[in-house]
């Protein structure tokens, strides 16, 4: 995550927040907000498909387990396998990868089952 700063204008209170912590503390703060970011990411997209977790495990063929944890940003290391399974269950199509400054789209398997 970047901070950025507004020209004539102060530092927001997140930015001051984020400068102030240690490089090991803005290390395990960055780790955390992707994962909670993953899980409200799942959380909108079952939201706007109006999909329960037992019927995305069964669209998805994972474990009902296995979408809750992520759903609640408790299970953390999970395969990108059953990631890219959930995101092809809610209707994704791409995935993005950014290397060297470029946006790389991945294809996800988009047969849908409902």
């Amino acid at each position: 995550m970047k901070t950025t700063t507004r020209p004539n204008n102060p530092k927001s209170t997140s930015d001051k927040f984020l400068e102030s912590l240690s490089p090991s503390e803005l290390k395990k703060f960055e780790e955390g907000y992707r994962e909670f970011a993953l899980s409200e990411l799942i959380l909108a997209l079952m939201e706007d498909d109006e999909v329960s977790v037992r019927k995305l495990a069964k669209i998805a063929g994972v474990s009902p387990t296995v979408v809750q944890a992520m759903r609640s940003g408790a299970k953390t290391d999970f395969s990108m396998k059953s990631f890219f399974k959930i995101l092809n269950g809610l209707g994704c199509k791409k995935f993005m990868v950014e290397l060297n400054g470029n946006l790389i789209p991945l294809d996800i398997l988009h047969a849908r089952k409902k």
